[in-house]
């Protein structure tokens, strides 16, 4: 489950409107490597989602999320904050084992990897 505050879902219907994405339309969430703790969020404003996309309705507004992205970001909530330092979405995600301190990237831990015997 993705959740969405509804400080988010504002900004998110906001965007949404601005780029003319339609009722099919909404926010692509996406996870990618890279950023100073390896792995960073992604976000876009699509008009409609692929057939692989989970599709989240929440608090009036669509989440897309791709199968390989919904690994990482399963049970994450998504805020908009604004304050005199800027705005932006904020991510409080129970997968990362780690975030950097601008808190678009994090890291995950590894599962152990299970030794396998050829007797």
């Amino acid at each position: 489950m993705i959740h969405v505050t509804e400080a988010a879902g504002q900004e998110i219907s906001r965007l949404t409107q601005e780029k003319s994405a339609g009722e099919e339309g909404g926010l692509r969430l996406y996870v990618q490597g890279g950023g100073c703790a390896g792995m960073s969020y992604g976000m876009e404003i699509i008009e409609t989602p692929t057939k692989k996309d989970r599709v989240i309705d929440v608090v009036g507004v669509r989440v897309f999320v791709d199968p390989k992205s919904w690994m990482f970001l399963n049970g994450v909530t998504v805020d908009f904050k604004e304050s005199l330092m800027g705005r932006g979405f904020v991510f409080e995600n129970p997968n990362a084992s780690g975030a950097c301190g601008c808190g678009t990237s994090f890291s995950v831990e590894e599962p152990a990897q299970q030794a396998s015997s050829t007797e």
